[in-house]
């Protein structure tokens, strides 16, 4: 099972910018290789992530077949309010990995 993982300040101040980093393992399948058989193995890619804070999405990003495996993301976002940053992966196959974290805001 794909292991998220986040790194970001746990405080902030308010109205400051902070940088938020992800990493998710996953093999990132592009549906183009073969095994060993001759095979075409399926596609299986993280398509979409997104983070909420307070459940409101504050960033977004489609994913496609050229990411490599184990993606990471690293974005800004301004320190408005306190509350949970909630980040979500979702699979090809409708799994959805998700991992939530606290943001205090002062």
């Amino acid at each position: 099972m794909p292991t998220p993982k986040v790194k970001f300040p746990e405080s902030a101040a308010k109205g400051e910018i902070i940088e938020i980093k992800t990493l998710i393992d996953h093999d990132m399948e592009s549906g183009q290789r073969k095994d060993m058989n001759g095979v075409l193995l399926p596609r299986r890619i993280i398509n979409r992530f997104t983070c909420a804070l307070n459940g409101r999405i504050v960033f977004a990003a489609d994913l496609h077949p050229g990411i490599s495996a184990n993606p990471g993301l690293s974005f800004f976002i301004t320190a408005a309010e306190s509350g949970a940053l909630d980040f979500t992966w979702f699979d090809d196959d409708g799994s959805r990995y998700t991992l939530s974290r606290p943001l205090t805001v002062k």
